[in-house]
């Protein structure tokens, strides 16, 4: 009687591991297709820190379009197609090898700009970036800083910082490649520090703030950040 009970003790498992595979399917299925998503089409980034102020905040949640550059397999940087190239001025989700993290930077030199910096001053292609000052006040200048196709605004320090991270280069940017800064100027790892950021790393692009916690404020939402769109 004990050999027959052994006996019947897989089909058992077999029979209640059928049953709870009926009973729990849909979940099973809703859950791979929501970690597909994530994985391969689109997800949310948190904000952490200040070196994307004033365009991002710390608390922001930003969409992340993970089809605007590439098709790659799911949980891997392998590109099946390229749908468009990184644009300068893009705000990219990077998942940089050299800084050891991820990362949330703007693109400013793609493959072939000659990138120089001069006390802050941009210089793309021999072409100087165009400013003006927008605010200012004891810790803090807000800029508009004009690119080749496009403005955005960025901070400088009001006190005194390291000046030799405000300069840098002439350098090229080579091909499958990318140039990106903080809008932060003075307070942004970037590709001062980390070199150029090659393509299979850009993750996705932002264009908006899903929604927003003051870590200042006892997490409340920020509501003028919800769905906020950037620039």
């Amino acid at each position: 009687m004990e050999e027959l009970k052994q006996a019947n003790l897989p089909t058992r498992v077999r029979a209640r591991f059928r049953s709870f595979w009926i009973e729990n399917r849909q979940f099973f299925l809703l859950l791979t297709c929501i970690v597909f998503f994530k994985s391969a089409i689109a997800d949310l980034s948190s904000i952490s820190g200040a070196s994307m102020l004033p365009t991002l905040l710390d608390g922001d949640k930003v969409w992340v379009n993970k089809l605007a550059y590439d098709v790659k397999i799911p949980f891997t940087e392998i590109s099946l197609a390229e749908v468009s190239d990184p644009d300068r001025g893009d705000i990219v989700i990077i998942d940089s090898k050299r800084a050891g993290k991820r990362l949330v930077k703007r693109i400013v030199g793609v493959p072939g700009d000659t990138i120089y910096m001069q006390n802050n001053t941009l210089v793309i292609n021999s072409v100087p970036a165009n400013y003006e000052v927008l605010s200012r006040d004891a810790e803090s200048i807000i800029i508009q800083e004009e690119l080749p196709g496009g403005a955005h605004q960025a901070r400088l320090s009001s006190r005194y910082v390291n000046r030799s991270s405000r300069s840098y280069g002439p350098t090229v940017v080579p091909a499958d490649q990318y140039f990106v800064l903080g809008d932060n100027r003075d307070n942004s790892a970037d590709s001062r520090i980390y070199s150029f950021v090659p393509r299979g790393e850009i993750i996705g692009r932002s264009s908006s703030v899903v929604f927003s916690l003051d870590s200042h404020n006892n997490y409340l939402p920020r509501g003028e950040r919800f769905l906020a769109e950037l620039e």
